[in-house]
Parts: structure tokens; C-alpha cells; sequence
């Protein structure tokens, strides 16, 4: 195949500091407010969730990564003034709405966190810098992390009086346990490289001027194995987790069976 050959990719998304990117089986989408440490706002919030919509079904790898030092600085603070962001209500606002108000408004920016582990794709976030608070919660949100070497995690919502509320406690109890969640949460102090990847946080460490090559060498390893296979396996390890171990058993002989269905052309 020729340079002439190569499709280029194709961009399908540029707007609120989100970026999505299409080549092939590879999608990309970058967090673009660098000026700003990729602070995030309602409206990056449903342009992610957008980027979900509109990934076309050819897509099989979804890599996130961030523009500039740092992945994301977490919430950006005009969030808390009483002027909010222009068009969007303020925080202020929402905490004086109804009950149901409130949880649909938190319902919606969750959104935007919920789909990198759809069970058709394989989500890696490629972090570099400050993943703090949302920022930490949106890479928790991918299936996998491979992290530069002066990434430095942190979980603040507690000393904003809040809770991290955007789908990052779950993956986090999953990967840490619940006494280090509680621990990184409850103090918001950093998590470094060498304990990100050592507690499970980080699948993979390398210098920052490789994080890049890092993450396009994993990409590459997921796009060789079959994909209805990496679909089964990813379905079966999400649900090992509320399985009792003959329930588990079960699933997996019921999957094998239908891959070996359809390897042998015989899939209903």
C-alpha cells in the first residue's frame, strides 16, 4: 500500500475542547483545552458524550489523550462562581432545584463518562501530568491506562465538599480495593507513577516522550487478536465480578460455545 492509498483520518468532532479522530479500527479522542490543563465543563462533558454517539462501527481501539502537560486538571473552577458558565446553569442554580432536577442534571454529565467500556471497543487513556478529580475519574472511565512517568492522580472532591460523582468510584474500588479508595479519596493526595502502577491504577509506565509510541504499541496488540473473541472475553471478565464462580464457569462454556459456532459456520 502506498502513502497515496492510506486514507487520512477523518475528523468527526472538533468543539468545547473535544477532538474525535477516526482512522480505521482506531479511534482518538483528545482533550484540547491545554491553555487551560484540559479543565473540564458541562460542555466538554456532552461533547464527549457526543463522541460515544458518533464513533462508526468499524471502530475497535478508542484512545483518549490530552493536549499539553497535563491530561486534566480536573473541574474547571468558574463551575463554583455564581456566575457559572455562559449558557449553563450554575451549580448554585442546580442546588436549588428539585430532587429529580438535580439527579438529571448529574445524570447527563455522566454520560460523557459512561461509554468507553462498551463491550465493541477497548478504551486506553493515555495520561500524562495532572489527572485530578474529573480528570481522574474520566481516565478511570477507560478499560485501560498507560501513563506517563510524572503522571500524579488525585481524587479532591472531598475538600470542595464533594463527592466524585462521575462513574470513577466503581472502576476505582475495582482496581485499588476499598481501603485505598477510601484513603485516596478521603485525603485527595497525589498518586504517582510507581504506585499507579503498582496498585493495578496504571497498566503500563514509561517516560513521557514515549507515552505516545507507548499507547500506539498496545493499540496494535489489541487490533491483532480477533474481535468478536476480544468482545466475548471483555463481556465475560466484566461480569466475573457479580458471578459466583459456577455462574462464571457457566458463562464461559456458554461463550466458547458460541465462538466455536461461529468459527465453524454454524452460528444461528
Amino acid at each position: 500500500m502506498t502513502a497515496a492509498d492510506r486514507r487520512l483520518p477523518v475528523t468527526l468532532l472538533d468543539k468545547d475542547g473535544v477532538q474525535l479522530t477516526v482512522d480505521d479500527a482506531v479511534a482518538t479522542v483528545t482533550l484540547a483545552r491545554p491553555a487551560k490543563r484540559n479543565a473540564q465543563s458541562p460542555a466538554m462533558w456532552r461533547a464527549l458524550a457526543e463522541a460515544g454517539r458518533l464513533l462508526p462501527g468499524s471502530v475497535r481501539v478508542v484512545v483518549l489523550r490530552a493536549e499539553g502537560q497535563s491530561f486534566s486538571a480536573g473541574l474547571d473552577r468558574q463551575a463554583f462562581t455564581p456566575e457559572g458558565f455562559d449558557g449553563e446553569p450554575s451549580f448554585i442554580d442546580l442546588a436549588r432545584g428539585s430532587d429529580a432536577e438535580l439527579d438529571a442534571a448529574i445524570a447527563e454529565y455522566q454520560e460523557g463518562f459512561t461509554w468507553w467500556r462498551r463491550n465493541d471497543i477497548v478504551s486506553v487513556a493515555a495520561v500524562q501530568g495532572h489527572a485530578i478529580g474529573a480528570g481522574f475519574q474520566l481516565a478511570l472511565a477507560c478499560d485501560l491506562r498507560v501513563c506517563a512517568d510524572d503522571v500524579q492522580f488525585a481524587m479532591r472532591e472531598t475538600s470542595l465538599g464533594l463527592v466524585p460523582d462521575l462513574t470513577g468510584t466503581h472502576p476505582l474500588v475495582g482496581l485499588v480495593g476499598y481501603a485505598r479508595a477510601l484513603e485516596i479519596c478521603a485525603t485527595g493526595r497525589f498518586v504517582h507513577a510507581e504506585e499507579a502502577e503498582r496498585t493495578g491504577l496504571a497498566n503500563l509506565v514509561v517516560p513521557a516522550a514515549e507515552l505516545d509510541g507507548a499507547v500506539q504499541d498496545l493499540a496494535a496488540a489489541l487490533l491483532a487478536a480477533d474481535r468478536d473473541a476480544v468482545i466475548e472475553t471483555k463481556t465475560l471478565l466484566r461480569g466475573a465480578v457479580d458471578r459466583t464462580y459456577e455462574e462464571q464457569r457457566a458463562a464461559e462454556r456458554a461463550a466458547q460455545a458460541r465462538r466455536l459456532r461461529e468459527l465453524a459456520g454454524l452460528a444461528e
